[in-house]
């Protein structure tokens, strides 16, 4: 007796946002079905994965061998972004706007506009900018880059309900896009993306970020919340849920003190051969 795969239709679909611009912008969402699950509807785009670099050389804080590769290149974010397409194939480039932090190098924000807009022409891929989630800092710095790099179709993030209307009339003035943050609840993702609908932000302008926690309990929880965002998209028909996700995955894994043991060090810890 042969086996019958179970289909459950789903009455929802993803809707689709496009990044970047040109020949390599990257169509996002389009799915109506649970991921990988190809054998119950249609996956038209598949996940990307986009390369971090920072807006300034991150030397001795991060892992010499993840430093190693981009040394030549780190104090300059645009030879790193372009290295990360030309060398290791990037689809995506995302900028870490770290020096703007108000409590390390707070950097001005036409400072980051100009790195904005420099790896933003340096690269055709799509570039994500990511702030230091400071409510104030952030609105002037996106307000800057969006201005900086208008006609680039960006990425902005993370915008929260704090800042939400200062950044999202950026965006609608710019014609870039929002990467709405929420603190790991389907709720308060839901509530963010009503605020920037009634600001007047086109749900193809919007992708969700639900926060991604670290390691252990704050792992699963992520994809815990992730995974019920997605039932109420497709099953529950949900509008305000049916939007492409993206994860700040990088700052969480740097976080854990064991990915930065090396030599004796992680001998030491009894970590093993790296």
């Amino acid at each position: 007796m042969a086996y019958e795969m179970k289909r459950i239709p789903y009455s929802g679909s993803i809707n689709e946002v496009v990044i970047g611009t040109g020949e390599q912008a990257i169509t996002l969402g389009g799915e109506t079905a649970y991921p990988f699950h190809t054998f119950e509807g249609d996956l038209p785009h598949r996940p990307i994965i986009a390369m971090e670099i920072w807006d300034y050389d991150p030397g001795e804080e991060w892992s010499p061998a993840v430093y190693e590769p981009f040394k030549d290149v780190a104090g300059d974010p645009a030879a790193w972004a372009k290295k990360c397409v030309d060398q290791y194939g990037a689809e995506a480039i995302v900028l870490q706007l770290k020096s703007t932090d108000p409590n390390d190098k707070d950097a001005p924000p036409e400072e980051a506009a100009a790195k904005a807009k420099a790896v933003a022409e340096a690269v055709k891929v799509p570039v994500i900018v990511w702030g230091v989630a400071n409510k104030d800092k952030d609105i002037e710095t996106m307000r800057a880059v969006a201005e900086a790099c208008q006609g680039k179709n960006l990425v902005l993030g993370p915008v929260e309900e704090a800042n939400h209307k200062q950044i999202g009339a950026t965006a609608l003035g710019y014609n870039q896009i929002l990467a709405g943050n929420s603190p790991i609840d389907v709720n308060l993702a839901k509530q963010l993306n009503i605020l920037l609908g009634n600001l007047g932000v086109g749900l193809e302008k919007i992708i969700i970020d639900p926060t991604t926690g670290g390691l252990g309990y704050g792992l699963e929880y992520s994809y815990s919340v992730m995974e019920r965002i997605r039932m109420a998209a497709l099953t529950q028909d949900d509008d305000k849920l049916m939007q492409p996700m993206i994860n700040n995955v990088g700052n969480e894994v740097w976080k854990s003190k064991e990915a930065k043991l090396y030599g004796a060090e992680a001998q030491e810890a009894n970590l093993g051969d790296r």
